[in-house]
């Protein structure tokens, strides 16, 4: 079986083209187990393969390290456009993928290859949109529209995405944040669980819960650096608040457009970075009027730009997509 081996800020999967590779479902939990072991296997957070889909251009089906299935991985999402570019299978730049039922719009930055804080004019604004003779990219369809085109990355350096190239920046629509409790059971007042306390190992933190299809627990702390994440960390995700688990992520806001962020993460552990746990963090610390809409995340593994668009309620993150090696096993 050919595999390729890319990561999002060190959040690390192996990905395999279902389109030309066969594997038995039933032995899929357990090929991402032995798979993703860091010693007897490649090494990764999880195994994703990447299959025809026909509600999308291509569907992400995700692993985690421990064989259960996940509905989505920010980081994962961005390293599928990349692939799916470099091996010729999208021509870009927008792109749609099926994760876990749901539908996200990546936008590939061909041209663009550095997230900046600043804010795009309005000329780069408009042009992101629109269908030039240099910019390899095709009219936006009406789902596109739909979900908010993209408003585009001002860089201070501006050249062409090379296929295969080693960064590609990925910008991908991530959908509105779910604060209701009904998908992250918790007890709550004003059907929200926002800055709510929750006891486990002898203290007790306060949690908002917010789900970007897959359910985040985030517990704003200081010196979250030196927290001892593997002992706190399995008694959060196992915790009887939550039946099917939880991703946790701890939050140190450094000022209203940055901050930092350690995550544990359910099935595979504390991982060096969390697209969707960065976009809960910052939702999260949005209703806890902590930040501004915009904010760098920073992780032990690299840096998202989040922004959260609350007229429109969508979340769009921009980050790094990596290709480490290619192999067979």
């Amino acid at each position: 079986m050919k595999f390729t081996k890319m990561h999002g800020c060190g959040n690390d999967y192996i990905y395999v083209n279902g389109f030309e590779e066969r594997v038995e479902e039933a032995g899929k939990p357990e090929l991402a187990r032995r798979l993703s072991h860091r010693q007897h296997g490649i090494g990764a957070d999880g195994l994703i393969f990447i299959n025809p889909s026909s509600a999308a251009d291509f569907e992400m089906e995700m692993y985690n390290a421990d064989g259960t299935r996940a509905q989505m991985c920010g980081n994962g999402i961005r390293c599928v456009g990349k692939y799916v570019y470099d091996k010729g299978m999208a021509d870009g730049p927008y792109i749609t993928v099926e994760s876990g039922g749901q539908i996200k719009h990546l936008e590939l930055l061909l041209r663009g290859v550095k997230a900046e804080r600043a804010e795009p004019s309005g000329e780069e604004e408009e042009r992101s949109g629109q269908r030039g003779a240099e910019t390899e990219c095709k009219e936006l369809s009406d789902a596109d529209r739909e979900h908010g085109e993209p408003a585009g990355i001002e860089a201070e350096h501006v050249e062409r995405y090379e296929r295969g190239k080693e960064v590609m920046y990925v910008r991908v629509n991530m959908g509105s944040p779910i604060l209701t409790p009904s998908l992250i059971p918790v007890e709550a007042e004003g059907n929200q669980a926002v800055n709510v306390p929750i006891a486990a190992g002898g203290s007790e933190f306060h949690m908002t819960c917010v789900s970007m299809g897959n359910p985040h627990a985030v517990i704003f702390a200081q010196d979250v650096r030196k927290m001892a994440l593997d002992g706190i960390g399995p008694l959060l995700e196992h915790h009887v608040r939550f039946p099917e688990r939880v991703n946790t992520e701890f939050v140190e806001v450094l000022d209203r457009e940055h901050c930092f962020l350690r995550v544990w993460e359910r099935g595979t552990g504390e991982t060096l970075a969390c697209g969707t746990g960065a976009c809960a963090a910052v939702v999260a610390a949005v209703l806890n009027d902590l930040t501004q809409n915009r904010v760098t995340v920073t992780m032990s593994g690299g840096e998202l730009l989040i922004e959260w668009d609350r007229e429109r309620n969508i979340v769009h993150m921009t980050g790094p997509a990596v290709t480490v090696f290619e192999g067979r096993i």
